[in-house]
């Protein structure tokens, strides 16, 4: 079974950053596949924040668009998320999923927050 392991949340205040990473275990051919990062703010659904296809194409959400950035390195099975000039609406628990997430994929997450 494919396992993400995500890692590197923690508390920040306003304009900080934190870069996320999300570690693929059990994944063959970890690079043909298209990665996201997701995020559940409490009492909000999950939302799509960042996707990097195999090419290394990009696609943010319009929220955190010129402030966030995904990246992958594919020989360590490892995508990433750079999260600058944080809000407080950034808070939430951050995960990491297929493009195409899969529901049996979902792991336990990192919690971001955000807080003067």
């Amino acid at each position: 079974q494919v396992q993400f392991v995500e890692s590197g949340g923690g508390l920040v205040q306003p304009w900080g950053s934190l870069r996320l990473s999300c570690a693929a275990s059990r994944m063959t051919f970890f690079s043909i596949y298209a990665m996201g990062w997701y995020r559940q703010a409490p009492g909000k659904q999950r939302e799509s924040v960042a996707t990097i296809t195999k090419p290394g194409t990009t696609t943010y959400a319009d929220s955190v668009k010129g402030r966030f950035t995904i990246s992958r390195d594919n020989a360590k099975n490892t995508v990433y998320l750079q999260m600058n000039s944080l809000k407080l609406e950034d808070t939430a628990v951050y995960y990491c999923n297929l493009g195409d997430p899969q529901n049996s994929y979902w792991g336990q997450g990192t919690q971001v927050t955000v807080s003067s």
